[in-house]
């Protein structure tokens, strides 16, 4: 501490430092950020979020240890809180775009703003999926953030990150884009990340990533942090998708993203060389469901998708990520190239969300089985999952442990609140299907092999 104070001393003598000059040679002001953030940074505020949390002791979980020592069975509750950032994206409306993680689970949201109001906020809707969730605050005096058009940003290009990293309001850190469509990592169902070496911690998440016009690029999400802090790689959400979600969320309090009814690969040389083609990138359709958008289209399995909307698709996680943008009601143009030639069609995506289906549908493992989207008019499961509604004794869920009524709440280690995400999940396991169930008002698993 003694040397840090000398160094600080040091460095505040006159005699030991020049003044700066004011301008550069020729009359040039010094380059600085300020005027573009003080425009910015009253747009970025502080979330906090309360919950309250169920608490058990272990040893009560043992009825005959309760029933020896004449333990009441009680349950017990605690207040938690957290707190992350958010980004005013509508002054007039009063909208704010922030992180699901930021504020899932809570009972009380309040949000404070850089002139340091606070402001109780309601819950508009979340998209777990993508990891967003949309705010809303009395619209008095707010100061919004524009949209920059994420497809435009290149990597190497300047970006701030602006947020509340460990409670330290209106943080401002800057850095390059560092790389474009960052995925499989697991953090969320759609990852088409924007990487990013400016300097991002806990608290930051739902926070500001805006260019040097003091646009959004993105929402500050994740970071990989093998030593527990910041390392110089961080993540956000590309503006163009965050501003898809947001009115969605806005217009229907939900995501209501289609189903397009295929599934596909990434190319490879192999692949490339077995379909005749002379290119390296793109994806390859293995699967189209009858009766799908995809197969309405003509889509067929060896097709080579190439380019969805304006954006080119070489790799999986290319079309995941218009997937994850595509709704209800949307008309998508593809390019595909189909026995060396290229063709356009468009998928209808209708408004025919899957009830009910038959197992196979969702994976070869689950035949025998009919499943329904789930709607909870009480508390018990958060109002979400996919029922059971069928299980045919001579089947393989059967066999592992599936009945009637059980209501599918978690994929290989996923949450899944539909049919849709009980599909994607799924496609995840390799060997296994692990299933978190509810049943009968208590939760378990079952693993179908």
């Amino acid at each position: 501490m003694r040397r840090l104070l000398l160094i600080a001393c040091v460095l505040a003598a006159p005699w030991s430092v020049a003044a700066l000059p004011e301008s550069l040679p020729g009359g040039q002001a010094i380059p600085s950020l300020a005027p573009m953030l003080e425009q910015v940074t009253p747009s970025v505020v502080n979330i906090s979020t309360y919950a309250t949390v169920q608490v058990r002791n272990p040893l009560l979980e043992d009825p005959f240890f309760r029933r020896f020592f004449n333990v009441p069975d009680q349950e017990r509750y605690r207040r938690t809180q957290s707190a992350g950032s958010g980004v005013v994206v509508d002054a007039a409306k009063g909208y704010i775009v922030t992180n699901n993680h930021v504020v899932e689970r809570a009972d009380e949201i309040s949000v404070t703003l850089a002139d340091g109001r606070v402001l109780k906020a309601e819950l508009v809707g979340t998209d777990p999926r993508v990891d967003l969730a949309v705010l809303k605050v009395p619209a008095e005096s707010l100061v919004e953030i524009g949209f920059a058009d994420s497809s435009s940003v290149r990597v190497g290009d300047f970006v701030v990150a602006i947020g509340n990293p460990f409670g330290l309001n209106q943080t401002v850190t800057s850095g390059i884009v560092s790389a474009l469509g960052r995925s499989g990592l697991g953090i969320e169902g759609y990852e088409d990340f924007i990487q990013t070496d400016a300097s991002i911690n806990p608290g930051n998440s739902g926070g500001a990533l805006v260019d040097l016009d003091g646009k959004l690029v993105g929402i500050n999400t994740a970071i990989l942090a093998p030593a527990g802090g910041n390392v110089g790689i961080g993540f956000a959400i590309p503006s163009r998708m965050v501003e898809a979600i947001m009115r969605q969320l806005i217009e229907h309090g939900e995501v209501r993203r289609g189903i397009l009814g295929l599934a596909v690969q990434g190319l490879n040389p192999e692949l490339a060389e077995a379909f005749g083609v002379d290119r390296r990138d793109g994806v390859v359709v293995v699967e189209v469901e009858p009766e799908s958008a995809a197969s309405r289209a003509g889509l067929r399995p060896g097709d080579i998708i190439v380019k969805v909307r304006d954006r080119e698709i070489r790799k999986v996680t290319d079309f995941d990520g218009q997937a994850a943008v595509t709704f209800v009601g949307a008309r998508v143009p593809i390019e595909i190239v189909r026995g060396g030639r290229a063709s356009k069609v468009t998928l209808d995506v209708k408004d025919e969300p899957l009830e009910k289906v038959t197992g196979e549908r969702i994976d070869n493992r689950l035949v025998g089985t009919v499943l329904q989207n789930f709607r909870n008019e009480g508390d018990t499961v958060e109002g979400a999952g996919v029922l059971v509604t069928e299980v045919g004794e001579n089947s393989i869920a059967w066999q592992f442990g599936m009945r009637p009524g059980d209501i599918v709440v978690a994929c290989n280690r996923r949450g899944v609140r539909n049919l849709e995400e009980l599909r994607e999940n799924a496609r995840a396991g390799q060997e296994q299907l692990l299933l978190r169930v509810y049943r009968s008002g208590q939760y378990g698993y079952i693993v179908i092999r």
